[in-house]
């Protein structure tokens, strides 16, 4: 009776060994942040730096917000002294950023110097966004899952309010 069961778990566990690997392998890299950020670091020849402890800024940020802010990642790559090409970068986000992204702002000056990537994905309840701003010769990436009702929230606090506006729903009259 034994033997019934071993035979099972031990194909079972033979299957998941070879199947496991092989489509680790044929993903073919890291995607996501730590892809788009290796990306850049391989193409343009420079050294991006990750804050330390970023986890637990972001538990940190988490537990703050209420919830409002989760998932944080960010790099910073100073130095940067290669001209970029502006379809180049954001293809190659594109290409490492991974399915469900979808871009939201593509800025570009005119000599290339300074661009903004801004994307943005489903999570759920929550929202991705990952942003990319070249700055002269410095280049921040960072990604962060934020829950939009809550941010909704806190950015009605800073609501511009006429003061003639009386709180009836008409303003003063002349």
């Amino acid at each position: 009776m034994r033997r019934i069961w071993i035979v099972p778990c031990v194909l079972s566990c033979l299957l998941a060994a070879i199947v496991i690997p092989a489509a680790v392998l044929a993903a073919g890299g890291e995607h996501g942040f730590d892809g788009v950020v290796q990306s850049i670091e391989s193409r343009y020849h420079v050294h991006a730096t990750r804050i330390p402890f970023m986890g637990l800024i972001s538990l940190v940020a988490r537990k703050s917000t209420e919830g409002g802010v989760a998932g944080l990642h960010v790099a910073q790559i100073e130095e940067f002294k290669e001209a970029v090409n502006g379809d180049e970068l954001n293809r190659m986000v594109e290409e490492n950023l991974g399915c469900g992204w979808e871009r939201m702002i593509r800025e570009t000056s005119r000599n290339g110097h300074e661009q903004t990537l801004i994307f943005s994905r489903p999570e759920g309840d929550r929202m991705g966004l990952f942003v990319l701003d070249l700055g002269g010769n410095e280049m921040d990436v960072v990604q962060v899952s934020v829950d939009p009702k809550h941010l909704n929230e806190n950015l009605g606090k800073y609501e511009h309010h006429h003061p003639a506006d009386d709180g009836d729903g008409e303003g003063a009259s002349d």
